[in-house]
C-alpha cells in the first residue's frame, strides 16, 4: 500500500513550490497567478529509510527497494469551489483519490505575489477551503438520500444508513467534518463509498518565508493553533527555501536546514506526521536479490501483512520468520541470529511491528 497525499490550499499560497520541494522536482509550474495549475501535478517519491538502507549493507543484497509516497499537486480552491467557481468541481474530484491532505497556508506577506483575496490571512484562509471541502461532501450526501429514499421501500435493511445519513446531514449543515462524527459501521459504508472530503486526515502546512523558520512568528501561532483545535497535524516549512535542497547530498541537506534553524524537511516532517495520522507502520523482507520496506497499517497481523506482497502469500500462510531490525543489525547475519536463538518463529496471530525483519512460509 503507497501512501497517497493531496496538496491543497487557496491558489498562490506556495502549494506548487511545496510539491517541487517535497518531491525534490521542478515539474509543477509556478506562477504568480491563480490557477497556474490546472491538471494535477503528480510524482511517486522513495521512502529512503537508514534502516532499510543498513539492512542493504549487512546482507549484501544488490537493490533496496523503498516503499513510497505519491505526492498530487492539487489546483487552488477559491470560495464557491463546490459551486464550481474556479473549475472547482473537477479539483474537489482529484482530492477524493487521496488518503491524507497537506492543507498548505500562506504565511509570509510578499506584495509581489497576489492573494486571490487581497490579503492574507491565516484563520480565514483555512475556513474558506474547509467550507468548501464540508459544502461538496454535504452536496453529494444530500444526493445519496435522495437514492437511499427510493432504494429502502424495496429494502428495509437499509433503514440504519439512511438514519446516520440524515444526522450526517445535520452535522455537516451545522459546520462539523465528518471526521468529528461517531464511528459506525453504516458510516464507514458512507465513506467507503462516498469518499468524503472532510472525513480524510489533515496536516496543516505553515508556508513562512526565509526568516520564518525561526523565532515568535504570529501567522504560524493562529495554525497550530487551529490545528490542535481541530485534531489536524501541523509542519512548519519555507518551500522556497526548501527547493534549494533539491540535487544536494543528504548530509548537505541537513546542513542547510540547520543553518536555516530546521531540524527536519518538508518531506521528513509530512511523512512522520503522514504515518501517525494514518496509523502505518513499516516492516522489511530481504532475498538474494533485493531488500524491501513494505507500509501496513499497525496492528496488522502476519497473514494479512504477507497478503500486501502477493495474495498467495496470505491464503497459503504457513508461519513467518521474524526478527527486529535492531536485534539484527546487532548480530549482523541470519547464521549469528540461529546461534543465538534469537530468529523467532510466529503464527497466524502475531501482530507485525514497526521495523520487523520477515521471511514469509507459505504453500502455494
Amino acid at each position: 500500500m503507497s501512501l497517497k497525499v493531496g496538496i491543497i490550499g487557496l491558489p498562490n499560497v506556495g502549494k506548487s513550490t511545496v510539491f517541487n520541494a517535497l518531491t525534490r522536482t521542478q515539474n509543477a509550474e509556478v506562477a504568480n497567478y491563480p490557477f497556474c495549475t490546472i491538471q494535477p501535478n503528480r510524482a511517486i517519491v522513495p521512502l529512503r529509510d537508514a534502516r532499510l538502507i543498513h539492512l542493504k549493507e549487512l546482507t549484501g543484497a544488490p537493490e533496496a527497494i523503498f516503499a513510497t509516497i505519491e505526492f498530487v499537486d492539487i489546483a487552488g480552491l477559491v470560495r464557491g469551489a463546490s459551486r464550481g467557481e474556479g473549475l472547482g468541481n473537477q479539483f474537489l474530484g482529484n482530492i477524493r483519490d487521496v488518503d491524507a491532505i497537506v492543507h498548505v497556508v500562506r504565511c509570509f506577506d510578499d506584495p509581489n505575489v497576489v492573494h486571490v483575496s487581497g490579503k492574507f490571512d491565516p484563520d480565514t484562509d483555512i475556513e474558506t477551503v474547509q467550507l468548501e471541502l464540508a459544502i461538496a461532501d454535504l452536496e453529494q450526501l444530500e444526493r445519496k438520500i435522495e437514492r437511499l429514499t427510493s432504494a429502502i421501500k424495496g429494502d428495509r435493511k437499509l433503514i440504519p444508513v439512511m438514519e446516520v445519513a440524515q444526522e450526517l446531514k445535520t452535522h455537516l449543515e451545522n459546520g462539523g467534518p465528518v471526521s468529528s462524527f461517531p464511528s459506525s459501521d453504516p458510516l464507514t459504508s458512507l465513506i467507503q463509498e462516498l469518499r468524503f472530503l472532510t472525513a480524510k486526515p489533515v496536516i496543516l502546512a505553515a508556508n513562512v518565508d526565509e526568516t520564518g523558520l525561526e523565532g515568535v512568528n504570529p501567522c504560524v501561532q493562529i495554525i497550530q493553533a487551529i490545528a490542535s483545535e481541530q485534531n489536524a497535524e501541523f509542519v512548519l516549512l519555507c518551500g522556497k527555501l526548501e527547493e534549494e535542497l533539491i540535487g544536494m547530498t543528504p548530509d548537505e541537506q541537513q546542513e542547510f536546514l540547520e543553518l536555516a534553524g530546521a531540524q527536519e524537511s518538508g518531506l521528513q516532517q509530512v511523512i512522520r506526521k503522514g504515518f501517525a495520522t494514518l496509523n502505518l507502520i513499516t516492516y522489511f523482507t530481504k532475498n538474494d536479490k533485493e531488500v524491501r520496506a513494505w507500509q501496513i497499517l499497525r496492528g496488522t497481523k502476519t497473514p494479512q501483512a504477507a497478503g500486501i506482497i502477493h495474495n498467495d502469500f496470505e491464503r497459503g500462510f504457513i508461519r513467518a520468520e521474524v526478527v527486529s531490525f535492531e536485534i539484527f543489525a546487532e548480530y549482523g547475519s541470519d547464521t549469528a541470529l540461529k546461534a543465538a536463538g534469537l530468529l523467532r518463529s510466529e503464527g497466524k496471530e502475531y501482530t507485525v511491528q514497526d521495523g520487523d525483519v520477515i521471511l514469509f512460509r507459505f504453500n502455494v
